[in-house]
């Protein structure tokens, strides 16, 4: 991967390119060659702005949930739970186990929350003088992103929960009830959940130690507060207050909402926002937490511009509609979902973004699910779970992990290929039974 594979950025432009090319090639224009190329890149520069709501949403939850693991309750409720590991076959099972739990509430808590597990328990056994696989115990922290697009902070069935997303003229509003609590996910959930801990508990086992270097725990950063005029930021009751109130806020819109309909993207960071707030105990910690993990959402902020130009090209061009008749000529209903997840899963290695990625194929599964007559909630977590998959292999969204870590791409991958089969053979027996 490391060396056949560019940035993210110039995949995103690669990308780009061969969207061009496919719409001026295989879509028909009664205009010359030249004004066809001209409408194309007008669809894509009319395209580059429209997903500029998405693109803060998704920022800001990556964002948010890992200001909230940097916090002090959940480096607290890390320290308890390492205190427990006393093997480094135990440590795989708990951290593996952790990471799932907290990735269904959240991608960006998940990947600091996992990493810093991972790290922290091999720490503790390296000072114990036991073995310890640190490679495969950051494989362990890293797998929550293999469950992620199933949970609370999913970016496509999130979205289409929305009353204004920009798929809503043709498919309306889709109730979480019908993606991520449908019994299909929560079957994959429990899966999962039994699975990959155990699987990793057993590699564990089996290869008990690595080459893989545990760095030493580092200095705790200067804790100093603010002084004179800005004695209010490092004051508490303002943070409560203004915290509390958000998350109050949030529970009076869940009671009066009709069942689950409340929960979307907007929502999750509303909550996130308050809870961050609140747990940092002061606006000068909050947003020292803020500082240190806004350089995980760079990558976000300049390339979904980039999908979102890839969306217009596909949009307006009617390169979606070829596409979506491709599938639904090689397909039938049963299969549909099936071929849905394995594009998907493609994508998702020059796509490392579920939020792009929807916006990319959301409009060709609609159009394929509406030709098929196939439920299209099954549609989009088919969608969800090919784009997780993936993660496995693409090492962009372990970037924080691996930062955190100290560790190399090459050190885990070899550990997640092995969860990524494993996730498979879960994914597809899933969609071919529901």
């Amino acid at each position: 991967m490391e060396r056949v594979l560019p940035s993210p950025f110039s995949i995103a432009v690669l990308l780009t390119l061969i969207t061009l090319a496919c719409a001026f090639f295989l879509t028909s224009s009664e205009q010359s060659a030249f004004q066809h190329l001209t409408n194309i890149l007008s669809y894509w520069q009319m395209g580059f702005w429209e997903l500029l709501s998405f693109t803060m949403q998704m920022v800001l939850i990556l964002l948010l949930g890992h200001t909230l693991a940097l916090s002090p309750s959940f480096q607290k409720l890390i320290k308890l739970m390492v205190d427990q590991v006393k093997t480094g076959a135990q440590a795989a099972l708990i951290v593996s186990l952790s990471t799932l739990l907290v990735s269904f509430l959240n991608w960006g808590l998940c990947l600091v929350f996992g990493a810093i597990m991972a790290k922290e328990s091999a720490q503790k056994l390296k000072r114990e003088g036991k073995p310890v696989n640190y490679g495969l115990l950051a494989a362990a922290g890293y797998c929550g992103m293999m469950a992620w697009h199933g949970g609370f902070s999913g970016s496509a069935p999130l979205k289409v929960a929305e009353s204004d997303h920009f798929l809503a003229e043709q498919i309306g509003s889709i109730s979480i009830q019908h993606t991520i609590f449908s019994s299909m996910n929560v079957i994959v959930w429990v899966l999962l959940l039994f699975c990959l801990p155990l699987l990793l508990y057993y590699l564990a086992r089996k290869q008990p130690a690595s080459t893989a270097i545990i760095p030493n725990p580092v200095q705790t950063k200067d804790q100093s507060v603010p002084q004179g005029t800005k004695k209010i930021d490092s004051n508490k009751i303002p943070a409560i207050l203004l915290g509390g109130t958000m998350i109050c806020l949030a529970l009076i819109s869940s009671f009066q909402s009709d069942g689950l309909s409340f929960i979307n993207l907007n929502y999750i960071n509303f909550l996130l926002f308050g809870l961050g707030i609140l747990l940092h105990g002061s606006f000068y910690a909050f947003l020292r937490a803020i500082k240190e993990a806004i350089g995980g959402v760079s990558g976000i902020i300049i390339q979904f511009p980039l999908y979102a130009g890839i969306m217009g090209i596909m949009k307006h061009s009617g390169l979606v509609i070829l596409i979506s008749d491709f599938f639904v000529s090689i397909s039938t209903p049963a299969t549909l979902p099936i071929f849905t997840f394995i594009s998907a899963a493609i994508v998702n290695t020059f796509v490392p973004s579920g939020g792009g990625q929807w916006a990319i194929q959301g409009p060709i599964i609609v159009e394929a699910a509406n030709s098929l007559g196939v439920n299209l909630p099954k549609m989009i977590m088919a969608l969800s779970y090919g784009d997780q998959l993936t993660n496995m292999l693409q090492p962009f969204w372990a970037l924080p992990l691996l930062g955190i870590t100290k560790l190399e791409a090459k050190d885990i991958l070899p550990y997640s290929s092995i969860l990524l089969l494993a996730g498979a053979l879960i994914f597809m027996g899933s969609l071919f039974l529901f």
